[in-house]
């Protein structure tokens, strides 16, 4: 499909089956384990878009020998013995990818750049500089903390660290450094934030100290000199890509599309919730666990109306990513409903409160932006052209409501969404969408 294509519009009434992609967290973590791991890690489903691609690139130039197959991927461990890179590595549009390979370069005796697009030379990086630099690693940085970083590692100390914000890929970065440095580091995370980490890290023999707080944050502790060694990964579908899916069914009544094997981590399915609020059916089924992760089918079947709905501060970090995908799902509703205590959103691969205020203006939807926050009052919404913002969750976002406009939802450019989910429109299509290319 041309990168500035396609248009999407309202086609059939949504119904289907579809696999999402692998979860990008849980593959760019398998990746990089398995890059510091001794032996043959092997990855089933991993998440085959640009951003994961650019790790394993970034664990080849850093010592393992990769190997990428259909559906899955094998790497052969530097261990303890990574190699400096040739060049700087290239981490496209990902800071998962930049903030957990800052952490692994923190500790190793050479220099290492890291670097991104556009878009990611534009995120602040101060989150993880900080702590790494506190240990001993030497970083420089651009103006204002931003990337490109160049990291010269060598002999770090363990810390303990308060995060500002619950964020699992500083804490994770933390915890990758602290593998080499001397003593205990640890990372007390002030609040909910994703636990993928702490799930797999055992698995590649890595002994971790938890301590849950009654705030749903928690302190993790590990101790330096830890040996990863090889593991099997399966990696369950991506919560955040089948969201958009889930919303556009939920946004038309009687509509209702079923993700298999997607990923139940409780701290990523705060949408679920969120959808039964506003009167969205949601049932699970074939519940079970793969590589220590809750995985299963899930079906989100469109009410007669949906209900508004302010969702509580509390529950922002266990849907940050899909607040593009809420903010679709308020359009829909009778009515106002709010969100706030996500002003993170203004840093991500785009300003994502504004460029969803400013979208769904377009699109003739009553919204008001807060410094933290959207009010979305719910109408009728119509066709207009999307600046993508070089963001795929907002391309993936508005693609999601165009399934429902009489006339074509059309964007500037949607070649982002190959970072996170290839054959996106493809999908939307098969589950009765209009989706025609279109320059």
């Amino acid at each position: 499909m041309n990168a500035r294509g396609p248009a999407v519009s309202r086609g059939q009434r949504l119904a289907g089956r579809f696999t999402p992609p692998g979860d990008k967290s849980i593959t760019h973590r398998a990746v990089l384990f398995g890059l510091l791991a001794a032996g043959e890690t092997v990855i089933h489903g991993p998440n085959a878009g640009e951003d994961c691609a650019n790790s394993l690139a970034a664990a080849g130039a850093l010592g393992a020998r990769v190997g990428r197959g259909s559906g899955t991927w094998t790497l052969r461990g530097a261990g303890g013995s990574l190699r400096a890179p040739d060049a700087t590595i290239d981490c496209g549009n990902s800071g998962t990818a930049m903030r957990l390979l800052a952490g692994i370069a923190a500790g190793q005796p050479f220099a290492t750049g890291l670097a991104g697009d556009a878009s990611l030379s534009r995120r602040p990086m101060a989150r993880i500089v900080a702590p790494l630099r506190a240990m001993g690693a030497r970083i420089e940085t651009a103006p204002g903390e931003r990337p490109p970083l160049r990291i010269t590692g060598g002999s770090l100390t363990g810390r303990a660290h308060v995060l500002e914000i619950p964020s699992a890929q500083v804490a994770t970065s933390v915890l990758l450094a602290g593998l080499r440095a001397s003593g205990v580091t640890s990372v007390e995370i002030p609040g909910p934030a994703r636990d993928h980490t702490e799930r797999m890290l055992p698995a590649f023999g890595v002994g971790l100290e938890i301590e849950t707080r009654a705030n749903g944050g928690r302190r993790v502790a590990v101790r330096g000199g830890a040996s990863l060694r090889a593991a099997a990964v399966q990696v369950a579908g991506d919560f955040s890509a089948a969201a958009f899916l889930f919303v556009a069914a939920a946004c038309e009544p009687g509509a209702s599309v079923t993700a298999t094997g997607v990923s139940l981590n409780p701290t990523r399915t705060g949408l679920l919730d969120v959808l039964e609020a506003m009167g969205a059916d949601v049932r699970i089924e074939r519940a079970h666990e793969a590589a220590g992760e809750p995985v299963g089918d899930v079906t989100v079947t469109g009410p007669e109306s949906l209900r508004p709905f302010d969702v509580p501060a509390a529950w922002v970090p266990r849907l940050v990513d899909e607040v593009p995908a809420w903010a679709v799902l308020a359009s829909a509703a009778r009515g106002t409903s709010r969100l706030c205590d996500a002003a993170e959103l203004r840093v991500k691969e785009s300003d994502r409160l504004a460029a969803m205020a400013r979208g769904l203006g377009g699109c003739g939807i009553a919204v008001r932006e807060r410094s933290d926050g959207l009010e979305v009052t719910g109408g009728q919404a119509h066709g207009a052209r999307i600046a993508a913002e070089l963001d795929h969750r907002i391309v993936m976002a508005f693609a999601a409501l165009g399934a429902r406009t009489p006339d074509p939802m059309r964007f500037d450019d949607v070649a982002t969404v190959a970072t996170s989910f290839p054959g996106f429109f493809r999908v939307l299509a098969s589950l009765g969408a209009s989706v025609e290319d279109a320059a």
